[in-house]
């Protein structure tokens, strides 16, 4: 997650960045309940395709929400050259960068444990891995390969990630299943989750943020990485563009053509997965930089940039604070008049609520980071 140093920068600069990461967020704080809540009202083919997308799609398949985690760890990367480049151009040392680096990782692991109940003190049958965890790790392991490697070197292990990891599902032999079992059951990372994994694991048979997808997740971090670099040169901004629309194009065939002999499965974060969405990744930030930070168009993102300049407070907060209760306190009576579109209205008016709390964070500069 972006501290205030790199959320300025990124308004001096990159726009497009916070904006996207608003429209990442936008799903989770009530942007799916909303457009799910349409097929309730006007019931169309249209509207059920809506509803569906704001689905995640289980075992096997892609919708809108399973792009929603990738693209985060996509923008997660693609800021950190400019993050790190930055503090070595005020002076700061490789030792203190680390520093920084290792407290940040720390406190987003410890978040993670936090949200998922370290305080009950029920540790036993407590779920451990956590997607503030996973973002701990690939930031940390992104940042040392940034600080330490040059941009071609960096691609390199992304690529033998994805290769290694196939190999691994497709050759290793599974306890009773052999090699090549591609099901919740008998696959090796969920193989891998059972053996190495402590208290409870969050499917069951094994954790959406489990042990080998967490390596897969981190070339999703790399890929955002190489972006930041991309984006960071002096080349023309039509050239950015076009460069990113041309990976994000062949990203995304990559991704499908793979899928269709190696799964596409956000639950275990499989090689086509990445591909297929670091594609979508690059053409949505390729459409943002273009519209908001070349052409100028800024007003229209304002919206979401409110989000995404305090993306950590409002995932966390709303695991804590029933925003549901309060949009409800402040709006029952008219959604109780308003007929057929009250399902409507109950979904606007907590994706409001939330809103409207980070617009007071946003005007006073207050934003929350690890």
């Amino acid at each position: 997650m972006p501290d205030i140093e790199e959320q300025n920068l990124v308004k001096g600069r990159l726009v497009s960045v916070d904006a996207l990461r608003g429209f990442t967020m936008l799903w989770i704080i009530g942007g799916g309940p909303l457009f799910s809540s349409f097929a309730k009202v006007w019931k169309n083919p249209v509207t059920q395709t809506l509803r569906e997308q704001m689905q995640h799609a289980g075992w096997e398949g892609f919708n809108l929400m399973d792009l929603v985690f990738p693209l985060f760890l996509f923008i997660v990367g693609v800021v950190l050259p400019f993050s790190i480049s930055q503090r070595m151009e005020r002076g700061q040392g490789r030792a203190q960068i680390y520093l920084h680096i290792t407290k940040r990782t720390v406190v987003l692991i410890l978040l993670g444990f936090v949200y998922l109940g370290l305080l009950r003190f029920d540790w036993p049958n407590m779920r451990w891995s956590s997607v503030y965890g996973r973002i701990g790790i690939c930031y940390f392991c992104a940042s040392l390969l940034l600080m330490y490697t040059r941009w071609w070197t960096q691609a390199a292990v992304a690529g033998a990630i994805l290769i290694v990891y196939w190999a691994a599902m497709m050759f290793i032999p599974v306890p009773g299943f052999g090699a090549g079992a591609l099901t919740p059951e008998g696959c090796l990372a969920s193989y891998l989750d059972q053996l190495i994994i402590p208290g409870k694991l969050g499917r069951g048979l094994y954790d959406a943020q489990g042990v080998l997808s967490t390596f897969t997740a981190l070339s999703t971090t790399l890929i955002g990485v190489l972006t930041g670099h991309w984006l960071r040169s002096k080349r023309p901004d039509k050239v950015k563009t076009a460069g990113m629309i041309g990976a994000g194009i062949v990203s995304l065939i990559a991704g499908y053509i793979w899928g269709r002999f190696f799964l596409i499965s956000r639950l275990i974060w499989t090689s086509s997965l990445v591909l297929f969405a670091a594609g979508w990744s690059l053409l949505l930030l390729a459409l943002f930089y273009w519209v908001i930070d070349v052409k100028g168009y800024k007003r229209w993102a304002f919206f979401l940039v409110v989000i995404g300049t305090n993306a950590l407070a409002i995932w966390f907060g709303q695991r804590f604070i029933d925003f549901n209760k309060i949009a409800e306190y402040f709006v029952a009576g008219a959604a109780k008049h308003a007929g057929v579109y009250e399902p409507i209205i109950l979904a606007f008016s907590v994706l409001m609520v939330k809103w409207l709390v980070l617009w007071f964070l946003y005007r006073r500069r207050i934003f929350f980071k690890v």
